[in-house]
């Protein structure tokens, strides 16, 4: 029987668009196959050992690990996205023919902006960034951060004069203006316009269905532009721009790159041909003549200019959109210090009717989950804590009886308004005491069940960070581990803050218990006037 290959993506309009373009040329193959989509932000628990192979792209990460995992079989991304080293054990399959490379301006109004002392551009790349600077010194630019449909949102509700895009992630969805300006001076990322399909380097298969998906120009083109990207070891740190093509008739690998100062006050720009079959060192000789003109010296004064920042870690991974919010500024790092891990819950607990329930995250509903259909939980009366966790509730398992804002809350109105003195907890095996203490001293018997595990996993953070970011009394335990309390923390919730006060001497809590919340408390402390 044919195997069926599963093509990981993520869920993104442009990305569903890309591996539809891919499912649809291996059809006509003759090969079957089925789409695999994927969220690309949201909490996901790494293993160590998939770290240590390198699984570093902020895109491709989630696809990545899926692969190493078995869950699907090849990866469609688009070739900038990805990083020039590729995770242990996962290879390039094909490089689909290239599309338009360039950038295109959308704006809004008229094109007088373009001389006038104080227009707004948005964009989310240092590149974009640094060659728009370059050519409008007096211009600002903002950032802009999501998918093509987020940022076009973004920019219709904006006050900005325009934003930068790729031309070719527009059209692929309907969404480019017949009068976007193509900014033909612009040099582009590395692959951009171009397709790319991975997978396991021991999956025969899937390599060799891929591998007559390939176009050759494009592939050693692209492979030239990304080669030098990594000689300079810029990858998303610093601003630079690569492109090269065959000319048909001289047979020539034509090839033009620029390194570009974080602000676009410096430039060094190169150019250089080799025949094709003979351009196996025009990335090395184009990336050398950079650096000899002073590439390194220019990438170190960014990062001397980098290391005058505010640096802050949040105890939990953060997406590149919630990152994008803080002042530029403020350098932010992050790492999840309490990792999950869902425990089997046996059957039997389930047999009967459960009268109540309490749940108090949203990590105790993925457990459930985890273990159970929707259909085998029997739950009369669900008691939980926070909005978030009643709407997963809602949406997953059932109607939430009463919402407390904390534990403390929901013990308080357990233990005046339960007609049955009886309830199950599903908890982890590391919880505040307080919700089963205060409803047992009400004579509620507490069955508690442990559905998860909470682990700590805290890292050595450097004597540069000035402050913490805290999600729950666990993160602060697990950060105690390896680290001082010489720092400011940043507490997403009173409960969590009661418990850094023990430690810290600088404690701050945000309005509302969310991390957007906390983000916007960092910003306010250390860019408001002292």
């Amino acid at each position: 029987m044919q195997k069926i290959i599963r093509i990981g993506t993520r869920d993104s309009q442009l990305a569903l668009w890309q591996a539809n373009k891919v499912r649809k040329e291996l059809k006509e193959l003759g090969y079957e196959s089925v789409l695999v989509p994927m969220k690309s932000t949201g909490d996901i628990v790494l293993d160590k050992p998939l770290y240590e192979m390198g699984v570093t792209g902020i895109f491709t990460k989630i696809l990545d690990v899926a692969m190493l995992k078995g869950d699907i079989d090849i990866a469609v991304h688009s070739l900038k996205d990805v990083p020039t080293v590729l995770p242990e054990g996962i290879i390039q399959a094909a490089v689909l023919r290239r599309d338009d490379y360039s950038d295109v301006l959308i704006f809004k109004g008229t094109e007088e902006f373009f001389g006038e002392q104080n227009g707004v551009i948005a964009t989310g790349s240092l590149r974009r960034k640094a060659m728009w600077l370059n050519r409008y010194p007096t211009h600002t630019v903002v950032g802009l951060r999501g998918n093509v449909n987020t940022r076009l949102d973004k920019l219709e509700n904006s006050d900005w004069n325009g934003a930068i895009f790729a031309a070719a992630g527009l059209y692929r969805i309907g969404k480019k203006p017949e009068d976007a300006i193509s900014l033909s001076w612009m040099i582009p990322a590395p692959g951009q316009g171009a397709i790319m399909v991975t997978c396991l380097d021991n999956d025969d298969y899937s390599l060799d269905a891929c591998e007559q998906l390939n176009h050759k120009e494009t592939e050693i083109c692209t492979t030239v532009e990304r080669e030098f990207l990594n000689l300079l070891e810029g990858g998303c740190t610093a601003p630079i721009g690569a492109l090269a093509y065959i000319d048909g008739k001289t047979e020539e690998v034509n090839f033009k790159g620029v390194l570009l100062k974080k602000d676009g006050s410096k430039k060094i720009t190169v150019n250089k041909n080799a025949k094709v079959g003979s351009h196996e060192f025009l990335a090395k000789d184009c990336a050398d003549y950079v650096i000899n003109r002073g590439g390194k010296e220019l990438m170190l004064e960014d990062e001397e200019v980098s290391a005058n920042l505010q640096t802050v870690y949040s105890t939990k991974k953060l997406s590149e959109l919630q990152k994008e919010t803080l002042s530029n500024t403020i350098g932010i790092e992050d790492s999840d210090f309490i990792k999950i891990r869902f425990n089997r819950i046996p059957a039997k607990v389930m047999k009967n009717e459960i009268e109540n329930v309490i749940i108090t995250s949203q990590n105790g509903v993925e457990s459930l989950l985890n273990s159970f259909t929707k259909n085998e939980m029997n739950f009369k009366n669900i008691y939980c804590v926070g909005r978030r966790t009643k709407k997963l509730i809602e949406n997953r398992i059932g109607k939430v009886t009463h919402v407390a804002k904390n534990a403390k809350v929901l013990a308080e109105y357990l233990s005046k308004e339960l007609e049955s003195k009886q309830v199950t907890y599903f908890c982890s095996n590391v919880r505040l005491d307080v919700l089963p203490a205060s409803l047992k001293a009400q004579n509620i018997t507490v069955n508690e069940v442990e559905a998860y595990k909470t682990m700590l996993s805290p890292i050595k953070l450097d004597d540069s960070v000035s402050g913490v970011l805290f999600y729950s009394p666990s993160g602060i335990e697990s950060y105690l581990k390896e680290n001082t309390t010489d720092k400011v923390a940043f507490c997403i919730g009173e409960t969590t803050a009661v418990e850094a006060r023990k430690h810290f001497k600088n404690v701050e809590v945000a309005n509302l218990p969310s991390v957007d919340s906390v983000l916007e408390m960092v910003n306010t402390h250390f860019t408001s006037p002292s």
